[in-house]
């Protein structure tokens, strides 16, 4: 599996382990750098006033002149590389570590009584000696001089090289570069390495646990060593993990399949019949109570003339009535639903059509006070199942009747683009809330009930109407309008358009 390097275990601990390694080389490095010098200094200083008070001491026993004292006074000069110069008050040299004495006891006597002494440095005073760093202007070399009287009286210069201890300073730091150069290059190495030992199997577990968390259990951690630890341990679990996991998975799959498709079942069913047992009881209610009421009355003889006795009689065949048509329609609508009739496609003359049904419903408009507005541009064929069409147009037109208001006005046209042709069926009044724009098709819903009620309406026209346009693989719709709503559905004015698997018919 190829994992992002950038956030590898491996790239992290090499990047620490080393960074604390260059970290520390650098800040020896910096502290070397700036503070090597001084404390070389401050030791050489050191080192000075050592030899100054051995020397001091052997002059109060009287062991300076000593032939036992030449070997501890080597010592001194050799392992401090100082060199040493004692004179007495009548500048006779007592001793001196060096070969050239008048050249050390000239320079002795410019320290004491020279001009230059406002080239030096002093570094440290005491009653007895003075310590002082001064520069060497013929060599450019600078010096450490401590130059002070004994205890009995003797002069003393003590003098080592300033630049030997510089160049000590300098190596010591060349040295620590290529030294830390060369342990960031090993840690890395060895930090990659051992690294790798320890995230190799931790990466290893990591692909197992991810493959597990997509229900692959195929995958198994294998040791690699003789000697088992932790994450060997840890791996064994993983694989005893993924065994019973898959076990159980599967298991819990084939049960919750069959659960599920239980449920579903059993869901849709209950939905059904609750949702259909719901709508025909409200739908059927109020006309059987009338029925029944209206039945009675004439059982009981409350009114024995006979235009009651009709007005009874009226009022029963017209609720049965409502209720025959209600079943009618919901007969039509479970076949259209379930397609168990064959719909036959054919020619025929849409203009026609149109206008026959609104003579049909003349009637009804002019009880309403309502004026219908057809605008044709010419004949216009169209194909489809004509009776079906007729019920699409017939329940539009109900529809519209039934919700006119304001002018109450209908208008119903028809616009042409390609090989569709949209009809549309316009009426004045007030819109539908945009929330139940998608809902006027769904069977016994009813925007408003108590006017629904008023005028005997099902809630059934509308799912008709878009079972038969879904037979039909045609599309239709309603819009609102700022004075009114549209009721639109399409259908194809040629032959090549039709939907696939419907039945043709070229009559005309």
């Amino acid at each position: 599996m190829k994992r992002d390097k950038k956030g590898s275990l491996t790239r992290e601990l090499a990047v620490i382990l080393v960074g604390l390694v260059a970290g520390t080389i650098m800040l020896c490095w910096f502290i070397n750098t700036s503070f090597l010098e001084k404390y070389y200094m401050l030791n050489k200083q050191d080192s000075l006033i050592d030899g100054y008070d051995v020397i001091n001491g052997a002059s109060e026993t009287g062991e300076l002149n000593s032939s036992g004292f030449d070997v501890t006074f080597d010592n001194l000069c050799a392992n401090g590389n100082i060199a040493v110069m004692i004179i007495s008050s009548n500048r006779a040299i007592v001793r001196s570590s060096v070969n050239d004495n008048q050249v050390i006891l000239m320079e002795f006597m410019n320290i004491l009584f020279g001009d230059d002494r406002n080239q030096t440095e002093i570094l440290q005073r005491s009653d007895n000696y003075v310590i002082q760093k001064q520069t060497d202007t013929r060599l450019s070399s600078e010096y450490m001089v401590l130059y002070g009287t004994l205890s009995n009286g003797n002069l003393i210069l003590m003098r080592t090289a300033v630049e030997s201890i510089r160049e000590s300073a300098k190596i010591s730091n060349q040295f620590l570069v290529y030294v830390g150069v060369l342990a960031i290059a090993i840690s890395a190495i060895v930090t990659v390495f051992v690294s790798k030992r320890i995230t190799t199997p931790i990466s290893e577990l990591t692909d197992i646990s991810k493959r597990m968390t997509e229900l692959d259990f195929d995958a198994k951690y294998v040791s690699k060593g003789h000697r088992k630890n932790e994450i060997d341990e840890l791996g064994e679990h993983f694989n005893r993990l993924s065994c019973a996991l898959e076990s159980t998975i599967s298991e819990l799959k084939s049960a919750n399949n069959e659960l599920k498709q239980d449920i579903e079942k059993k869901t849709e069913i209950d939905e059904m019949r609750k949702e259909f047992l719901s709508n025909v009881s409200h739908e059927l209610k109020t006309p059987l109570a009338l029925i029944q009421g209206y039945a009675e009355g004439l059982q009981e003889c409350i009114n024995d003339d006979a235009q009651s006795r009709d007005f009874y009689c009226e009022v029963i065949m017209d609720e049965a009535d409502k209720m025959n048509q209600m079943v009618k329609k919901l007969l039509t609508l479970n076949q259209l639903e379930f397609g168990n009739e064959v719909v036959p496609m054919e020619r025929f003359n849409l203009t026609e059509l149109i206008h026959g049904i609104i003579n049909s419903s003349s009637i009804l408009l002019e009880q309403n006070d309502i004026s219908v507005t057809f605008d044709e541009s010419g004949p216009m064929d169209a194909w489809g199942d004509e009776f079906k069409v007729e019920e699409v147009v017939t329940n539009y037109l109900s529809n519209a009747i039934h919700h006119a208001e304001f002018d109450k006005k209908i208008r119903i046209w028809y616009t042409r683009k390609d090989s569709v042709v949209r009809v549309s069926v316009f009426n004045t009044g007030k819109q539908i809330p945009e929330e139940d724009l998608d809902n006027v098709w769904i069977k016994f819903y009813k925007v408003d009930k108590a006017r629904t009620r008023e005028y005997g309406g099902s809630g059934i026209g509308l799912s008709i109407v878009k079972a038969i346009m879904e037979s039909f693989h045609r599309e239709c719709g309603v819009l609102n309008h700022e004075d009114g709503v549209e009721f639109w559905f399409e259908l194809d004015t040629e032959k090549t358009g039709i939907g696939s698997g419907q039945a043709e018919d070229d009559t005309v």
